[in-house]
């Protein structure tokens, strides 16, 4: 096969293990896809660079995702931003696609941080209630073992904080994609690249405005929480608390649609509403969700007692008909047997973390 053609082959497949997220490292993706057009042996030459691949990724993410990302690039500069000015004191840096334009679905945002104490960085993210895990990463490259510090911190667009000591502020860290001194910002060169590529963007009304919207997820993560304390009659529910019941029902729901993110989410949100008024736990649920779910969760979670008299044949005809005409009418049965399904004592279930997780990886794959 003629080297270059074999080249942008090789590039293509492996730009596609990454768009698709089976693969996250380059070498990996280029290995992978070199075993797939090459039986034998293959040239160093016949391998395409990083930034080839990257251009790649690009390319599948213009054609799938269209203006849409665009548009994300914009919300997460301004996320960044408002992370960078809480991070300040520790010389906050912005690094990779964020700050290159080059984002897709599902990316992150990177930022490097200086300082000697992690529990000064998480201490930060303590006060502002945000949701967050640290990782110690061991690498050994060239003979030598090197920990990295990283803090990934749950939001609409995660992001990954990487620690470094104090002293590491000036030091020139270099790219994987191109080699070169790697491109960062600091606070106040971010801002003037906003003013620059978004002339007509009012900054602090932006942030003001993002500021103040609700993240959903921790909205959700704030009206589950209080189902723990909720024990419901051993008649209906011999398996305890309202909130091990709501993560059976949605280990269950992950089981017959695990990619739907509306289903899932009234799933593990369709008893919220006991933990605020137990007499009419459906009305006290819709109201506090109010706004932040979608129309069709709110149909699954309106109808999901109805769900029961569906199973049991007590549901009067005409509102069997009304409910039959909605395209959901099927994920509502669904989610009526889910329901009575999780409902046994003692068997495993998802952590809240763990499923709020889930459900949030699901809304950035999907978008």
């Amino acid at each position: 096969m003629e080297s270059s053609k074999l080249r942008r082959q090789i590039a293509w497949e492996a730009a596609r293990l990454m768009y698709d997220r089976q693969e996250s490292e380059y070498f990996r993706a280029k290995q992978k896809a070199a075993r797939r057009y090459c039986r034998g042996w293959t040239s160093p030459a016949d391998l395409p660079s990083n930034a080839e691949i990257r251009d790649q990724i690009q390319l599948f993410a213009r054609l799938h995702e269209g203006d849409q990302r665009t548009v994300n690039l914009q919300t997460m500069r301004l996320a960044v931003l408002q992370m960078m000015r809480l991070m300040a004191r520790f010389r906050p840096r912005l690094i990779g696609s964020v700050l290159t334009g080059h984002v897709r679905q599902g990316s992150d945002i990177d930022l490097h941080l200086f300082s000697n104490s992690m529990q000064a960085v998480t201490g930060v993210l303590d006060q502002q209630g945000l949701v967050y895990d640290v990782e110690r990463k061991q690498v050994r490259k060239n003979g030598q073992e090197q920990v990295f510090r990283h803090v990934h911190v749950a939001a609409e667009h995660p992001l990954e904080l990487t620690v470094y000591g104090a002293a590491e502020a000036n030091f020139v860290f270099k790219s994987s994609i191109t080699g070169k001194a790697i491109e960062r910002v600091s606070i106040a060169e971010l801002e003037q690249l906003l003013q620059l590529e978004y002339p007509n963007l009012d900054l602090e009304h932006a942030l003001a405005e993002a500021q103040g919207r609700v993240d959903r997820f921790q909205l959700f993560e704030v009206l589950l929480l209080p189902l723990e304390n909720v024990m419901q009659a051993r008649q209906h529910h011999p398996e305890g608390d309202a909130l091990y019941h709501s993560l059976q029902v949605f280990d269950l729901a992950c089981d017959v649609l695990p990619y739907d993110e509306e289903f899932l989410t009234a799933a593990l949100l369709h008893d919220v509403g006991k933990g605020i008024d137990r007499s009419d736990h459906v009305a006290a649920g819709l109201e506090a969700l109010e706004g932040v779910i979608s129309d069709r969760t709110h149909w699954l979670i309106e109808n999901h007692m109805l769900a029961h008299c569906i199973a049991d044949g007590s549901i009067g005809k005409r509102r069997l008909r009304r409910l039959k005409e909605s395209e959901s009418f099927d994920e509502l049965v669904l989610l009526g047997e889910c329901d009575r399904a999780g409902r046994q004592p003692g068997v495993e279930a998802p952590e809240l973390e763990e499923a709020i997780a889930y459900l949030r990886d699901l809304s950035a794959m999907c978008g």
